[in-house]
């Protein structure tokens, strides 16, 4: 395994960093505020995944000291234990990359520069773009309740559609069940392997959340993550436009920003271009999708996340979209304090998952000089519960 130096060069982008690994596409992963030079204070790692792993039968790599923060901080992710780290962050004038392990176990092939990945979760926020827009054209309402758009979708077992409003799908307060754990392919090995390559409709996706009772009565004043809000975001979309959620995604957001290496792949399972393979591994709760020695998880039709977690981007693509969203280019001045309100309002939830060991999430907020409020979610696995570092497990 190597690491390599910082890469750097000149560029007219905002403050963001985005890193890249892989693995399921409705996590997200890790922020650290690191300190900077001019123009560079706000650094923003935003690791894309299911999993950030590690193997613990891997060859550790040779380092060279580095006086660059960006490069130390992307050295700390990778001396946790994973296989491969990528990191970006551009200001007005510079672009700077730093990368460090290798982009497949047991090689020594480097990180690509500027590979593509799953970007998991954050694929949400590109849902929400659409769906705000929507609602400023006047087309549809955040107050609008699911079951005016999606008549008897959510529906049994004290699921009720008529009681929930776009709004609340938004900020996770529908207290809808979360499908993720549902899903075969992203609780455990063999069920990877055998259903990697299936294919889900969003209303499977939503009738197999409709099986279990809501977490809670839709309040705004209580929150629970689920994926199974933004597949309800995606499918009212399509019935509000006639078109699918990709094309909007792609019309809205992709083509008009001329983000070249970002996708919706729908259900082709394999990413184009450069890449960094991914893995994933138990964490010896039960839950993961291999052992120690980890899963390649890099091949996956991902349409159990379609609005949820189902896009592949790249790290600069990611941070031409968020300067472009944060910037007024994407949504009205409003509609972007709906956005932050709808994200902070889920800082105030730390959440453990139940019948596993703890995992923390959280959400940290973070400031940029003359800049809007930039928010993202965090999870990181407390070390006392790891002892090994194996992996943090984002959930």
């Amino acid at each position: 395994m190597v690491v390599d130096h910082r890469l750097r060069e000149r560029n007219t982008r905002g403050h963001s960093l985005s890193a890249e690994h892989a693995g399921n596409p409705n996590r997200t992963g890790i922020i650290m505020h690191v300190p900077g030079r001019r123009r560079r204070d706000l650094l923003v790692l935003s690791s894309l995944g299911a999993v950030l792993f590690a193997t613990s039968t891997g060859t550790a790599a040779a380092k060279l000291p580095q006086a660059d923060p960006l490069q130390q901080q992307v050295d700390a992710v990778h001396d946790t234990g994973a296989v491969g780290v990528s990191a970006e962050v551009t200001s007005p004038d510079t672009r700077d990359i730093a990368r460090a392990g290798t982009a497949e176990r047991g090689t020594r092939r480097q990180m690509p520069l500027n590979g593509r990945f799953r970007i998991g979760s954050a694929t949400k926020t590109f849902t929400a773009t659409v769906v705000l827009q929507l609602a400023g054209e006047g087309r549809m309402s955040l107050e609008d309740t699911v079951e005016q758009w999606l008549p008897g979708v959510v529906q049994g077992n004290g699921n009720d559609g008529s009681q929930i409003t776009v709004r609340q799908l938004l900020q996770h307060t529908s207290g809808i069940r979360d499908i993720g754990p549902e899903i075969p392919a992203l609780k455990s090995a063999d069920g990877y392997r055998a259903e990697r390559f299936r294919t889900y409709t969003p209303e499977e996706l939503v009738g197999l959340a409709m099986q279990l009772p809501p977490k809670f009565f839709p309040d705004d004043e209580q929150w629970s993550y689920s994926n199974t809000n933004y597949i309800l975001a995606a499918m009212i979309t399509q019935k509000v436009t006639g078109r699918s959620w990709a094309q909007e995604v792609n019309d809205r957001i992709i083509r008009p920003l001329g983000l070249r290496d970002t996708s919706t792949p729908g259900t082709f399972p394999f990413i184009l271009g450069p890449h960094a393979q991914g893995y994933a591994f138990s964490t010896g709760t039960g839950t993961g999708t291999g052992t120690g020695t980890g899963t390649d998880v890099t091949v996956l039709n991902s349409s159990m996340a379609v609005g949820s977690g189902s896009v592949i981007s790249t790290a600069h693509d990611l941070n031409r979209f968020y300067a472009a969203l944060l910037g007024g280019r994407l949504l009205a001045p409003a509609r972007r304090d709906d956005d932050h309100r709808e994200r902070a309002r889920a800082a105030r939830e730390v959440w453990t998952r139940s019948g596993r060991d703890p995992v923390v999430l959280w959400w940290q907020l973070l400031r940029s000089p003359g800049r809007t409020a930039r928010l993202y979610r965090l999870g990181w696995r407390h070390p006392r519960r790891d002892p090994d570092r194996r992996g943090v497990r984002q959930q």
